[in-house]
Parts: C-alpha cells; structure tokens; sequence
C-alpha cells in the first residue's frame, strides 16, 4: 500500500518563509480546506495517510515534504537551511522511526531541504539552492552511494528548490517551465510545460498524476502524453512557494 505523510496548515501560514515571491494575503481557512481536498485526492485513491501533529507554531510546517525524504526502507532527516523550519523535525522523525524504516540524518552544519530532492530511477537529482549547500549533498551522496543511488547536483537559482521548478511524470520524463530551470540539459529527457504551476505533478500511480487546478494547459499536455491527470486548487500554499509535492512524504 501506498503510504503518505501530512501535516495540516498551521493558522500563522501566512507568516512563512519567502525567497522568490512578493508577500501578499493568505486565507488561512480556505489553506485548510485546500489541504483537505489534496489529502482526499490521496485517499480516494487507495493511499494510507498518516497525519502529523499540528505544528501551529511553525508557520511553514505544513510544507513536510522539506523535513525528510525516502528511499525505499531509508528515511532521511534533513537539515532545513531556513532555520525557522529546524524545529520541525522534532515531530516529524518520532513518526519517522514508528514507520519501521531505516533512520538517517544530516549533521550540521550541512543543509539539505527535501524540495530540492527529485528522484527518477536509481537518480536522485538535488538542487543546490538556497536551501540546500553542497555539504548537503555531499552527504546524502555518501548515505546512497551504498545502496546504488546515484546523485546529481543541479543548480537552482530562479526557484526556492529543484522541485519548485522541475519534476518527473511516471516515465521519468522531467518537466518544468523553462523560465524557472538553470540547466534543462542536466535531465535525460526534458519536457516543457507553459504555466510555473504546471511544474509540480506528483505520482498517484503509473498512469495518474496529481497537479495543481492553476494550470490547464499543462494539464492538456499530460493528457495529450496518455496519462489521467487530477487536478487539485492550492492556491494559498502557492502563494507561499508551495506546490503539490511540497505537501507530502510519499511511500511507495
């Protein structure tokens, strides 16, 4: 069984941390419901959800996906590099261990942020960013390098994290807007897309990716590639850098 990890929005989301976008006003309620219809999108699919705890006093918490990041039985703790966000781990790795996984963390003063890390195959692709340094890096290549993963730095400079500007449709075909992706080149096969909100898909299953409602004429795109494609609304999360991938922890 496909299995997810979430956290609701904290009611201080507005207060998040910003990089690339101008601050304008969040709806806190409407975030909430938001967050419901995307954790329902899950569900209805057959996914196991496990819910954090509330993390109200983290603004950004409901961004889970930054704080860890799984390969196969290997969990990885991360080392936000806003450190706002470092608080976070103190819920997120008691529910990590209960999982059964195999734990791992990286020490400071590193810093890696689970948005800059694309996985497609045996390659996982991290950006380094603002939020993620090459120390980072270094030190997931040496948890993965053991267990025949093999990682690429890629640089990301026009976007909070890799993820913010690139992912991977269920053939491994990377996708993003261009206007936001340093080196497309870095990707075996790359596929642009016309929106900034159609970078972000996530995988449901072989033929079904999860995306954003801003972004239609990606969505056409996908389809026109055979694949069925979910939509969800996440404008509030959008509007604090966050994307569809940026709210989970997918097991699978």
């Amino acid at each position: 069984m496909h299995r997810l990890l979430v956290r609701p929005p904290s009611p201080r989301l507005a207060e998040g941390e910003l990089t690339h976008l101008d601050r304008v006003p969040v709806d806190a309620g409407l975030a909430r419901e938001q967050w419901e219809r995307y954790v329902t999108a899950f569900r209805e699919r057959g996914w196991s959800v496990t819910e954090l705890d509330p993390a109200d006093e983290h603004a950004d918490g409901v961004f889970v996906e930054d704080t860890v990041v799984v390969f196969g039985d290997l969990a990885v703790l991360t080392r936000p590099g806003a450190a706002s966000r470092r608080g976070e781990l103190d819920s997120v790795r008691p529910v990590v261990e209960r999982l059964g996984l195999d734990l791992a963390e990286i020490a400071a003063p590193a810093t890696l942020e689970g948005g800059d890390v694309l996985k497609v195959g045996r390659t996982a692709y991290v950006g380094r960013s603002s939020r993620t340094d090459d120390a980072g890096i270094a030190a997931l290549d040496e948890l993965l390098a053991p267990r025949g993963w093999q990682v690429v730095a890629v640089p990301v400079t026009k976007a909070l994290h890799l993820k913010s500007a690139v992912t991977a449709l269920p053939d491994g075909t990377v996708v993003g807007h261009p206007p936001l992706v340093d080196d497309p080149d870095v990707f075996e096969r790359f596929l642009p897309v016309p929106e900034p909100e159609g970078t972000a898909v996530v995988v449901l299953d072989e033929r079904t990716v999860l995306m954003s409602a801003a972004a239609p004429r990606s969505a056409k795109i996908f389809r026109e590639h055979g694949l069925h494609v979910v939509t969800t609304p996440v404008t509030e999360l959008e509007k604090l850098e966050g994307c569809v991938t940026c709210l989970s922890v997918r097991l699978r």
